[in-house]
């Protein structure tokens, strides 16, 4: 499921290209994906200027002055630029087409489960229900040891499925909460309550680290996520622990375990995280 820096890679991506262009036609090859598209959506915003992309948790919010787009990736999603010579693919659900209309340029959202969203928002975008249940931005300053250390009081909870809570912080997927937390030399098993102050202090920074590693190589493109212009991220070639049980650690030698913690698969190192 592509994540934070996956959609923030994609945001970055899209919006140079796009903002301040004017929409000058919708494609709608499904009726639905997660939720049914709205039906009236060409009337919305044909002939409106995008002002701006944002990303909030893993959704996007195209800005269109009088309302929103919200889109989410799903499970195997992925939002591309491309001209209208290249026809579009089986799991090509929706265009919408920029600027001029004799030579468009189309942000085309592909989904493969069609477990994705795009929803409509008048008002205030942060008001809706999907996005006012989110918590805390990882890569910004009210993320720091002290909000964390508050959030975690009392709970039982291993640590690593927490970081996953997307109601407490926003964006730490399955991938990047054990590179986190084998930076931060802790145990994902550790009850997240029971984490000492000083190894929040050491957390936090990994995980802003490790999110800023990831955008920076364009994310992880492990099955279907790909860039707006197609290509693909490489941070999958940067891990310490994800995916490489039996390998080697990177820092101790010892073999990679792994195990399952809700449904999830974690992998950890037993010499570097206690």
């Amino acid at each position: 499921m592509p994540e934070l820096p996956e959609v923030e890679v994609t945001r970055r991506g899209i919006e140079p290209s796009l903002n301040g262009q004017a929409v000058v036609g919708v494609v709608a090859r499904v009726p639905a994906l997660r939720y049914p598209l709205p039906p009236d959506l060409g009337a919305l915003i044909v002939g409106r200027r995008l002002t701006g992309v944002a990303r909030r948790g893993k959704y996007l919010l195209l800005d269109f002055g009088r309302g929103h787009l919200l889109i989410h990736l799903g499970m195997s999603g992925s939002l591309r630029l491309v001209t209208a010579s290249q026809p579009a693919a089986k799991h090509d659900h929706l265009d919408l087409l920029f600027g001029r209309k004799d030579r468009p340029l189309i942000l085309r959202m592909r989904d493969p489960r069609r477990f994705g969203a795009v929803l409509w928002l008048e008002g205030d975008a942060e008001a809706h229900p999907l996005l006012k249940v989110l918590g805390v931005e990882p890569l910004t300053g009210e993320f720091d040891a002290i909000w964390l250390k508050r959030e975690l009081a009392g709970l039982k909870a291993a640590i690593k499925p927490t970081l996953m809570d997307s109601h407490r912080i926003v964006g730490i997927g399955n991938i990047y909460a054990s590179e986190s937390l084998f930076r931060a030399g802790i145990d994902p098993r550790r009850a997240a309550g029971s984490v000492s102050r000083k190894r929040l202090e050491k957390l936090v920074p990994a995980i802003k680290a490790t999110l800023s590693a990831a955008i920076a190589a364009g994310g992880s493109s492990l099955r279907d996520f790909i860039h707006s212009d197609g290509g693909s991220g490489y941070f999958q070639q940067q891990y310490f622990v994800y995916g490489r049980r039996g390998e080697p650690c990177r820092v101790c030698g010892r073999a990679i375990r792994e195990l399952r913690q809700g449904q999830r698969a974690t992998f950890y190192c037993a010499g570097c995280q206690k």
